[in-house]
């Protein structure tokens, strides 16, 4: 029964996540711009992080870090891909343009974000001491927590007060569906919201709780399944609604969606597990382990080289999802022994040292 029921609460998410969007557009019709941001910001990425909340409370913490790891996987190489080459196909005989501001801000979020993740998993390369020894990578990584989160609310001030002109252009292309009036009160809205919220919080403690039991009967690890199969579903709403943006020759709201999203979870949901697992007694870090955080880094990266000149084609879109495929078969063909599904960090020794 376990891999129905993992399967069936993954086709229940996906109409869930779509109408969560829909109600978070509503609200903000009532509540303007800046706090309709919040609201985007809060619920934008609900089911990724309620599913984050059942694993770190079951103590599942390799498939906490698999699911979070591969919902950023997903934005920025399958969602954003896929965006740029539906609308480069749309638009097959020249380039579309683009503002970079909003870019240049988040890929320097998402370069802080790696920072973050890398020196952790560092501290387990550079000594003899550091291998034998996890707590500095844990208050390294709690340190690095706290300072994320502040970083991200000051992202949040940056573009909903501050410098809201640098992301004028993103607001002035949409600016035809914010004319719209809402089809349902605020308080209705934000009814649906907790009802809605409520139905995702009771299916992803399914998932969380059957998906190593799919991945015995599947023959799939359990890193395929949270880094991959997870984030498609969880990610279903954003992925249409960007390649509808850029189908329709709007890539800055497109750029938005996939940057904005894949920022607030590496920015916001990660050191937020961190903090929580602290409060909790749970020893969760941000080591996410060479193989994951080497995926991470070029993630990161190829996004940022390309849309580095402000344009976009079908090539570009391609290359993005040429990435993800190889790093999907990369976690396809992972065996991850049992007894280790749920102690990602494991004490690794230097070369001179095993020897």
């Amino acid at each position: 029964m376990g891999p129905w029921v993992f399967a069936l609460a993954l086709v229940g998410l996906t109409p869930l996540a779509e109408r969560v969007s829909f109600l978070t557009e509503q609200v903000s019709y009532h509540t303007g711009p800046t706090v309709g941001g919040l609201l985007n910001a809060t619920f934008g990425n609900v089911t990724e992080l309620i599913i984050a909340i059942f694993a770190l409370r079951n103590n599942k913490i390799a498939v906490l870090k698999y699911s979070l790891l591969g919902s950023i996987l997903s934005n920025l190489l399958l969602v954003l891909g896929t965006s740029l080459f539906s609308g480069g196909i749309a638009n097959i005989r020249g380039e579309q343009k683009f503002d970079r501001k909003q870019v240049d801000v988040n890929s320097l979020m998402l370069l802080l974000a790696f920072l973050c993740h890398l020196l952790p998993l560092l501290f387990r390369y550079s000594g003899i001491s550091a291998a034998l020894d996890t707590g500095p990578s844990l208050h390294l990584s709690r340190t690095a927590s706290i300072v994320m989160l502040i970083a991200y609310f000051a992202y949040l001030v940056f573009q909903l007060w501050t410098h809201r002109q640098l992301f004028q252009a993103e607001d002035e292309e949409d600016n035809d569906n914010v004319a719209e009036v809402a089809v349902i009160g605020f308080w209705s809205g934000f009814a649906w919201l907790a009802g809605l919220t409520v139905l995702i919080a009771i299916l992803s403690q399914f998932v969380v709780n059957t998906i190593e039991g799919t991945s015995d009967s599947w023959s799939l690890s359990v890193s395929f399944l949270s880094i991959i199969l997870l984030p498609i579903v969880g990610n279903a709403t954003e992925h249409a609604g960007a390649i509808i943006f850029a189908l329709k020759n709007k890539l800055d709201i497109s750029l938005g969606v996939a940057l904005g999203s894949a920022t607030q979870i590496s920015m916001f949901v990660v050191p937020l597990c961190v903090v929580i697992a602290w409060i909790m007694g749970i020893r969760m870090d941000l080591d996410f382990n060479l193989l994951e955080t080497g995926s991470l880094a070029l993630a990161i990266l190829v996004p940022s080289f390309t849309l580095q000149d402000g344009t976009s084609n079908y090539m570009k879109g391609l290359v993005l999802l040429l990435c993800y495929v190889v790093i999907g078969a990369c976690f396809f063909v992972q065996r991850t022994p049992p007894n280790q599904a749920d102690v990602p960090n494991m004490i690794l020794k230097p070369p001179t040292e095993a020897a």
